[in-house]
């Protein structure tokens, strides 16, 4: 088996990728681009997340990845792999030094035709940012020792199947959301417990005006009782 140099490439690339453009070529890979339909798994600010759907994006559109959660994303690209050749596929490093990961496999078989579908996780600490037409994957071409028979057959991904969809489409409770909602309850518990201090803090005050205030009735009262008691009666 021997990978496609540069100069295989912009000799070959030309009927197997659609659309094509050299200046896409990367020494020996190619990069292919965020396609416009993409599925993300839904994260704990959406109030219904079985209601959460797949998109399609408008040329250039942004999009996030939640930190912890999962996506489907198509290439722009539409790709063919020869019966004499096998592919081989990765994300870009600088999206994988961020946290952006491929779980979808690392190849493409002899015999396909069509998009290629990402499933990515993101398992970095903050979301990733991303957007239609981003060139975010790579696809290497390597020579099989002869064409086979044994290679996919019929057409390849056109957008997200449901289907796909189905098994991510609740809440993933990934690390980073459990750390959210972690250090939501915190704020509400501190914050309530300055409610409560507060609230406290109120009733001592009241408590202690209101004892002043009895104190000093019961001081006049006793002070006019003996007024009236020692004032009326004669020292003889």
């Amino acid at each position: 088996m021997a990978f496609w140099s540069g100069e295989t490439l912009k000799e070959r690339l030309p009927q197997l990728v659609d659309p094509y453009n050299e200046a896409a070529i990367d020494c020996a890979a190619y990069t292919l681009h965020v396609g416009s339909e993409i599925y993300v798994s839904p994260d704990q600010k959406i109030s219904d997340p079985t209601r959460h759907a797949k998109k399609r994006l408008a040329a250039g559109e942004a999009f996030t990845i939640p930190a912890g959660q999962f996506g489907f994303l198509t290439t722009a690209e539409q790709v063919t792999v020869p019966d004499n050749a096998l592919a081989f596929i990765s994300i870009k490093a600088r999206l994988k030094f961020g946290g952006l990961i491929n779980i979808s496999g690392f190849h493409v078989d002899p015999g396909y035709e069509g998009e290629l579908l990402f499933s990515v996780m993101n398992a970095g600490p903050k979301p990733m940012h991303l957007q239609q037409g981003q060139p975010l994957f790579l696809i290497w071409y390597a020579d099989l020792d002869q064409p086979t028979a044994e290679k996919k057959h019929g057409t390849g991904f056109k957008g997200i199947d449901p289907v796909l969809i189905n098994s991510i489409s609740g809440e993933i409770l990934s690390l980073q959301s459990l750390s959210d909602e972690h250090r939501d309850l915190e704020q509400r518990l501190n914050r309530q417990l300055n409610e409560q201090a507060t609230t406290v803090s109120n009733l001592k005050l009241l408590v202690q005006l209101f004892f002043g205030a009895a104190v000093t009735l019961i001081l006049s009262l006793a002070g006019w009782w003996l007024r009236s008691l020692f004032g009326s009666a004669s020292p003889w």
